[in-house]
């Protein structure tokens, strides 16, 4: 299957490039290099016409928006609220994006304007990355694959706070709602039409 891509119908939705996520020991890419073929998978997709769309992870005043069924391993959040720091996203990505979602669960389509966005601007792939795999790009995959987008997954510009949990959604859930690619791949696909 060809790898080739049009730019034009393609938006990178990177998951949660926020200070609070991109500040936990991540495995098996560290913030570094997920941010670095973030900002890579962006300029590159940017200079070729296509979308990119940031997501953070925010709740109201004393989480009054965030889930609160009973679950055997809750969601560690710090006391009194998130941090503004914590929200902000990552000044090491330096990509201007076409939006920002805030999103209050793992999913990046519930309950916001990210399907919208998408729509309106006539794009039917999406390339996700960011953190954590297993977690919220995982979820915005399957939600991607049920609203019928072709959905491909980098990768290298994806971890989660356990090399494990990340290998386990790569290779045995992903595959099934998506294609897994590598940066470097997908750079090469954007380029792939214009040689055409």
């Amino acid at each position: 299957m060809s790898n080739a891509l049009d730019p034009r119908r393609t938006a990178l939705v990177l998951i949660d490039l926020q200070n609070w996520t991109l500040g936990m020991p991540l495995a098996p890419h560290p913030a570094s290099t997920v941010m670095g073929n973030a900002s890579r998978l962006a300029r590159g997709l940017k200079a070729s016409g296509g979308t990119i769309i940031l997501t953070r992870a925010d709740f109201s005043p004393g989480y009054a928006d965030a889930l609160r069924q009973p679950v055997d391993i809750p969601l560690p959040l710090p006391e009194g609220g998130l941090p503004r720091e914590a929200v902000a996203l990552s000044q090491a990505f330096d990509v201007e994006p076409d939006a920002v979602i805030t999103k209050r669960q793992w999913s990046a389509f519930h309950g916001t304007e990210l399907d919208l966005q998408l729509r309106r601007r006539g794009i039917s792939t999406v390339i996700l990355g960011g953190v954590m795999t297993n977690f919220g790009v995982e979820s915005t995959a399957r939600d991607a694959w049920q609203h019928s987008y072709s959905v491909i997954v980098a990768e290298d510009a994806s971890s989660s706070i356990d090399a494990d949990m990340h290998r386990f959604s790569i290779e045995k859930i992903l595959p099934r709602v998506a294609r897994i690619r590598a940066t470097a791949d997908l750079l090469a696909g954007l380029a792939a039409p214009a040689a055409a």
